[in-house]
Formats: structure tokens, sequence, C-alpha cells
């Protein structure tokens, strides 16, 4: 397994700084999240300042952005890092695509298949390799002159990744996609019984090898030497999993362990503005299942033995944010990070 730190929020200022600690600790790369800032310019300005690393969004919206233009943002980037950007994309919710950038949201599955149909034409066209003449449902392109294109590039083949959590999309994702950035909130359990059984589905339809489809993992983590320590930790991430859960799109990740009562209950506190009171709906078996608990020097262990076979990619899920608060907190990380990457092979 490759392991990589998850960045959100991300300052251009500290990209390049935040890449170089990241080489110098062993890391495979960083994975750029997009909230309030973009991942891409992220992603650019560290690999600029460090192009041996593997970059990727993780995700970046498609549908308030044109096929088109994503697909000139991923062509630079592949460019700049030699071949070492993977495209990752997220459908994001309704209430976000249609108030917050007023963009097409429905439906989301096929417009996400038609999307990344589009891309793979587009970037045939950015090499010269065909002729831009696409036609979908939702999107099409038809007219690209030589003025306007970005030139070929030695990486041409830029991987696409998709967010995925439910069967629909999972299938999508095993047809035509390179692989899926899982959500943090998963399980073990769910990966097996749900994921990849529906990855395995959508590579039939294409007489692809389900091994062509990698799972890039998220993993939250529980950590600390000590109870106060441990106690912070465990504080945390049930804060962030009674976020997630509050969540109806993610109600089928509680309801595959038997919690769904739990989700309209942490979503009544959420609204109410009440995240303690969510956070105190997540028990402790919810914590084993949702996250790795573990002391510092077992932590690599526990994600061996949970992940190993499993995953292709794991993403450090809190470190970026322990990063902030004491950059000097990355050392412990990477110990682990360079203990994963060697006993799996990454």
């Amino acid at each position: 397994m490759k392991v990589d730190l998850i960045a959100a929020g991300t300052r251009m200022t500290e990209a390049a700084e935040l890449a170089r600690q990241v080489r110098d600790g062993g890391w495979s790369g960083i994975a750029f999240a997009e909230g309030g800032r973009t991942a891409y310019l992220s992603c650019g300005a560290a690999a600029l300042a460090v192009p041996e690393l593997d970059y990727t969004t993780a995700v970046a919206l498609a549908f308030p952005r044109s096929p088109m233009t994503t697909a000139g943002i991923a062509w630079e980037l592949a460019e700049a890092t030699n071949g070492r950007f993977t495209l990752g994309l997220g459908s994001q919710v309704r209430a976000h695509i249609e108030r917050r950038y007023s963009s097409a949201f429905d439906p989301p599955g096929p417009r996400m298949r038609e999307y990344v149909l589009a891309l793979r034409a587009i970037f045939k066209a950015f090499q010269g390799v065909e002729k831009l003449d696409f036609h979908g449902e939702y999107y099409t392109f038809t007219l690209f002159n030589r003025q306007w294109s970005p030139g070929r590039i030695a990486h041409p083949d830029i991987p696409i990744f998709i967010s995925a959590v439910g069967p629909w999309m999972l299938r999508m994702a095993g047809e035509v996609c390179d692989g899926i950035h899982i959500h943090p909130f998963h399980s073990v359990e769910y990966l097996n019984d749900v994921v990849l059984p529906k990855v395995a589905e959508g590579a039939a339809r294409a007489n692809r090898d389900t091994a062509e489809v990698q799972l890039a993992v998220p993993v939250m983590t529980v950590v600390g030497d000590t109870p106060e320590a441990q106690a912070k930790a465990r504080e945390r991430t049930r804060q962030q999993i009674a976020f997630y859960g509050s969540t109806k799109n993610y109600v089928p990740v509680l309801a595959h362990h038997g919690f769904e009562d739990v989700s309209p209950r942490l979503n009544e506190a959420i609204k109410a503005g009440d995240r303690d009171a969510a956070a105190q709906l997540v028990t402790d078996e919810m914590l084993d299942r949702y996250a790795v608990v573990s002391s510092w020097d077992e932590l690599s262990d526990r994600i061996v033995a949970r992940y190993d076979g499993l995953a292709d990619r794991i993403v450090a899920y809190f470190t970026f944010a322990d990063w902030r608060r004491d950059p000097s907190s990355l050392g412990r990380w990477s110990e682990v990070a360079r203990d994963v990457i060697a006993r799996t092979g990454g």
C-alpha cells in the first residue's frame, strides 16, 4: 500500500512546505481536498516545489465545472507532476451543487458517468489522438481548434477516481473509472460486502479486471499513548462520525452494522447545532467499526491488519489538522507511514 496525507483547506502559501515535509518524511504523496479552497491550486503549488510526490484531488467537485475546464486543469497538473497526478472527482450533494454553486445536479450518477467519458474524449483530443466529437445527454463537445490545444504531454493517460458510496455509483466506477476515493466514513465490512462486489459487477459489464479499479481509503484514527490523549482523540473522531452519520447519503454505512436508527437522531442534533449531543450518540462500538483505535506503537500494525490486500492507498485523515497545530507532529505520523509502506510493498 501507498500512504498519503490528506490536506483540506490548504493555503497555497503553505502547500510547498507541507509537500517538502511529506517528501522528507517518506510518504507516498498528498491528497488535496476541496472545501473552502480549491484542491487544484494547492496541487499545483506543491507539485512545482516537490514534483517527486504523488498528488491527487480528493476530491474536486465535478458538476460546477465543465468537463473541458476540468480536463485543462488536470492536463497541466499531469505535466507538472511528470504523470504523478490523479484526478479525483466527486458529485457532492444536491444542496451544495444547486444552492452554493448554482449548477445542475440531477441525475448525479448518470451525469458523473458521462462526465468521466467526456474527460476521456477531451484528453484524446488534447493529445491529438482523436478528433473531439463527444455527444451525450448532459454534455456535448464538438469544437476544438488547434489554437486552443494545451499541447501534447508525456503522460496523457490521467487516472480518474471518483467518490462513491452507493451501489449505482460503485458499479459505474467499476465500469469506467480507474479508482474510487472511499469515503472516510466506512468500515472494512462495508468495503468487503458492498463496495468490492458492486465494483466487480461494473467491471464485468465492461469486461474489465476488477484489479484495474484501485481503492484509495482515508482512515480516521483514534491514537494516543495516555488516557488524556486517547480521550481527546476519541472526542474528535466521535464528532466527525456524528457529522457524517447525520447525512442520509451515508445511512447505508450505518445500516450495514445495525446502526440505522442512530442517523435521524444525529441529524436532529446536528440541525439543532448541538454537536456535543450528536457526538454522544457515537458509541465505542461505532468507533471501533469506523476508525482505527490504537496506541502509537501499534498503529501501523492495526492499519496493515485492517487494510493490507484491500486498499491500494491509505490516506491519513487527521494528520494535516495536527500538522497545522504543531508541525513537529508530522514526525510520528511519518514513522507510521514509512512502516506501513515498507511492510506492504508500497
